[in-house]
């Protein structure tokens, strides 16, 4: 059976820095490409990053492009989002994901498999 599960979120600064992980089972890991989501309280679920299962092409959301560094250890079955000079408006709940394609999509509707979600909050 498929399972995600997200860890490392926390209260953190302004400024500071986090990184999440997603462990995946019941799956090929290394066959498919994993995203990560956000979703603010009151907002719509974002995409924020992905990496592809095909040379690791990765992917960002404008607003944390420069910030944010997505990677994946296939060994480990894992893939981490490094969150560098977090803002305030980078406080929601995280999400990963996989897709039934092997392929990255920025749409929450695209995936069909999804971790429980870990809290980022970035507050003075």
């Amino acid at each position: 059976q498929v399972q995600l599960v997200e860890s490392g979120g926390g209260l953190v600064q302004p400024g500071g820095s986090l990184r999440l992980s997603c462990v995946a089972s019941g799956f090929t890991f290394d066959y498919y490409s994993i995203g990560w989501f956000r979703q603010a309280p009151g907002k719509v679920r974002e995409g924020v990053s992905c990496i592809t299962s095909t040379y690791n092409s990765v992917y960002y959301v404008d607003s944390v492009k420069g910030r944010f560094t997505i990677s994946r250890d296939n060994a480990k079955n894992t893939v981490y989002l490094q969150m560098n000079s977090l803002k305030p408006e980078d406080t929601g709940i995280y999400y990963c994901a996989r897709r039934r394609q092997i392929s990255c999509s920025g749409f929450p509707t695209q995936y069909y498999y999804w971790g429980q979600g870990t809290q980022v909050t970035v507050s003075s």
